[in-house]
């Protein structure tokens, strides 16, 4: 990812928007730290997130300010549309605050209203409370403000989404391929990924899941050494990406003719991501296609069983997440926009019965509805 993978007119809209938030919000300057915001608003995609970095954003026309480890200053000069980088560390150790206060009182923050950024991950708890009482009563949260900005995609973005698409599509017949007994699923799982490399993925933000047998309870299971039997019943989930921008899927397999409850349970997920899918459209309340998907499950008396959300927004994801904050779920406050690409994956586990089932698609948001991303079967898949 770097800044010559748009235009430059596009990133100036991005700024725009941004500053007229920020002007809606009363806020002077923006400080931000998650990656997905730092590179939305720059093309950033340094690994400088492992450590402290931060964007200083003016509500008026001014510089964008940097701050960076010292490591990743040749690639944030190639690659980011910054005004001004700061850089601390490098061959010594150094703590990055003393540098972010110098920076931050050298362009007068103090003197308005900050607001900060504060994700669950890439900001150290030590340095949020640091940065809290440095700002004190001029520091207010904007967590979601540019998150919240960049859900609607721009026609650019949406191209490197469907890349990503097409890219998971043909990984799904490599693993079909590679599903035999006495196989592991490690071994799989490194032929998915040998799969997603070759055809221009870049490693996801989120490892492959991929379970089996009396694994396949594992809503999130990373692949282990266990060696596949006859008889195995399991899922994958992984995600593909084209610079950054990520395409996930989610399939069931089974190794020889599945019993009927198997059968039933993956009938039950499939017709709850159907239901899922017909309430998706512009204008739709997230918690639409989450209450359908619900009530699938809930007919089928396996509540109990739903144990995470029914979907949510894909990013250009930075590990350990490619998710965004919309997720259709109850008491979310987000409305679906034509433009979104979101995840679809009410999922079933029951631990006691050591048997799980979840269907993983991807859709775009339209005006009348969405339209679904990959063009692979659905089915269970079946050795």
């Amino acid at each position: 990812m770097s800044r010559h993978d748009f235009a430059v007119e596009e990133f100036a809209g991005r700024r725009a928007r941004v500053r007229r938030a920020m002007a809606e919000k009363e806020l002077d300057w923006l400080v931000l730290f998650h990656p997905v915001s730092i590179r939305w608003l720059t093309g950033s995609d340094a690994k400088s997130y492992q450590e402290f970095q931060c964007l200083l954003v003016p509500a008026g026309d001014g510089p964008l300010a940097m701050m960076a480890r010292e490591g990743e200053r040749a690639e944030i000069l190639d690659d980011a549309l910054v005004d001004r980088l700061e850089t601390f560390g490098g061959n010594e150790n150094e703590d990055p605050l003393p540098r972010f206060a110098r920076l931050a009182d050298e362009f007068g923050l103090l003197a308005g209203r900050v607001g900060v950024e504060v994700p669950a991950y890439y900001l150290h708890p030590h340095h949020h409370i640091a940065i809290r009482d440095f700002f004190g009563s001029a520091f207010v949260e904007a967590t979601n403000l540019v998150h919240d900005l960049s859900l609607v995609k721009s026609p650019a973005e949406l191209g490197y989404v469907r890349q990503a698409a097409a890219i998971a599509d043909e990984a799904l017949t490599v693993f079909g391929a590679a599903l035999r007994p006495g196989r592991s699923e490690l071994e799989i799982a490194g032929e998915v990924y040998g799969a997603l490399l070759a055809r221009g993925s870049g490693l996801a933000a989120s490892p492959i899941n991929l379970v089996s047998g009396e694994r396949s309870c594992y809503s999130h299971g990373a692949p282990t050494e266990r060696r596949l039997q006859p008889g195995d019943y399991g899922s994958i989930e992984y995600g593909a990406t084209f610079r950054r921008y990520t395409a996930t899927l989610g399939r069931q397999f089974c190794l020889g003719e599945p019993t009927a409850r198997m059968r039933e349970l993956y009938e039950i997920v499939r017709r709850a991501c159907d239901a899922c899918i017909a309430e998706i459209r512009d204008g739709a309340p997230a918690t639409a296609p989450h209450e359908a998907a619900r009530r699938v499950i809930g007919e089928a008396g396996l509540e109990h069983g739903r144990v995470h959300t029914s979907g949510y927004g894909l990013a250009p994801g930075f590990p350990p997440s490619w998710g965004e904050p919309m997720h259709m779920i109850g008491g979310s406050g987000y409305t679906l926009r034509a433009g979104m690409v979101v995840s679809v994956e009410p999922p079933v586990f029951l631990h006691d019965e050591r048997l799980g089932a979840r269907i993983i698609d991807n859709v775009l948001v339209t005006r009348d509805g969405c339209e679904l991303l990959s063009r692979r079967s659905r089915d269970l898949i079946v050795i």
